[in-house]
């Protein structure tokens, strides 16, 4: 079977549209939220101070970025906050005017966007089917090439759901600095990971000076629509640069409150990670008893396939799946994605049964 569309991870509308499907009814895997839904206290509270539109938010955003600091473990002296991770990687890629970016892929298609707005050259290291899609750390450094002036990477990276570990991570940190080459990190899906602290380059912040790391609350939080990101730098004249290029009050009274309500929220943050941990090695656990699929180690909430069965492509899985109402990614319009693959996010237990259920009847 031919494709005959391509749809986004959120392409909630169009597929309903196209599948004649009630938008209610579909269980979106394809987007990577959290299924647990925004925080019930974060809700109440937020809904009981929404007075708070009526004022500017604190410029300098002193309280959200203490709680940045508390939940991250980094200085606030460090930290930026903006409309959303995406805001923050288009300054980022703009300040640092990148005539040529080394990015490891196949990976988010926003990185090449902003590249392209700025007049900027971009060459791909892929991450290696053969190698499960783990980097190999010193064949990364050594493909760098001599030109380049940033380095891009998507930890844990989407789609593959694999890792770089903080160890490898400040290797290539480390080279990056001896070639004045800076680093720019997404972390977008690190707090899904099961064990954070293994993976996240936060820490490396305080080591060197030639790296950001961005997050968001978008996918962890299921906030994609407050904007909310942030992002960690020890580069005091970078990070002034920023600021200095940022629109004023870039992220609203809302966010902001919002925001910090989500990240001092620890009983969500352990529910969270509780789910995703035990639901994704179950999953992963029944996919790989399958003949059909071969199933890739994952870090993030999302787990990537590949279409073993003969005369079966990406696109024909992605139908199955959505003619009973669950919505998973097509993988084929990635980038240097070679083969057909789908990916689906974990949701909550009843879901991932049902889509286990389509699954094995491929």
């Amino acid at each position: 079977m031919s494709k005959k569309v391509e749809f986004h991870g959120s392409d909630l509308e169009k597929i309903a549209e196209y599948y004649h499907i009630p938008k209610e009814a579909i269980v979106m895997f394809g987007a990577n939220v959290n299924p647990l839904g925004l925080s019930d206290a974060v809700k109440q509270t937020l809904a009981a101070h929404l007075d708070i539109i009526s004022s500017y938010p604190d410029r300098s955003y002193t309280s959200l970025k203490q709680a940045i600091s508390r939940y991250c473990g980094c200085s606030p002296e460090t930290i930026v906050v903006g409309n959303g991770s995406t805001e923050l990687i288009s300054l980022l890629i703009s300040q640092r005017s990148a005539k040529k970016a080394f990015v490891l892929g196949p990976t988010y298609s926003e990185y090449e966007r902003e590249l392209a707005l700025t007049g900027g050259l971009l060459s791909y290291y892929n991450l290696k089917e053969s190698d499960n899609f783990i980097l190999d750390t010193e064949d990364f450094i050594n493909s760098i090439p001599e030109d380049a002036d940033l380095v891009i990477i998507c930890n844990p990276n989407n789609p593959t759901s694999s890792a770089v570990h903080q160890e490898n991570m400040e290797k290539i940190v480390n080279f990056c600095q001896k070639r004045n080459i800076f680093v720019m990190i997404d972390e977008t899906y690190v707090e899904f990971a099961p064990n954070t602290e293994k993976i996240t380059a936060v820490p490396i912040t305080k080591r060197y000076d030639n790296l950001m790391v961005i997050r968001g609350v978008s996918k962890f939080f299921a906030a994609p629509g407050l904007r909310f990101g942030y992002g960690i730098t020890s580069n005091k004249e970078f990070l002034s640069m920023l600021l200095t290029h940022q629109n004023p009050w870039s992220l609203n009274s809302v966010g902001a409150f919002a925001g910090e309500l989500m990240l001092k929220d620890e009983k969500y943050i352990g529910r969270t990670r509780r789910l995703i941990d035990a639901e994704r090695t179950r999953m992963c656990r029944e996919l790989k008893a399958l003949d059909s699929f071969k199933v890739y180690p994952a870090y993030a909430n999302f787990i990537l396939l590949k279409i073993l069965k003969e005369g079966v492509d990406s696109f024909q899985v992605f139908e199955t799946a959505v003619k009973e109402k669950l919505m998973i990614r097509d993988c084929s319009s990635f980038q240097s994605l070679e083969g057909e693959f789908v990916r689906f996010c974990v949701m909550k237990p009843e879901d991932n049964t049902r889509l286990l259920s389509v699954l094995a009847k491929i």
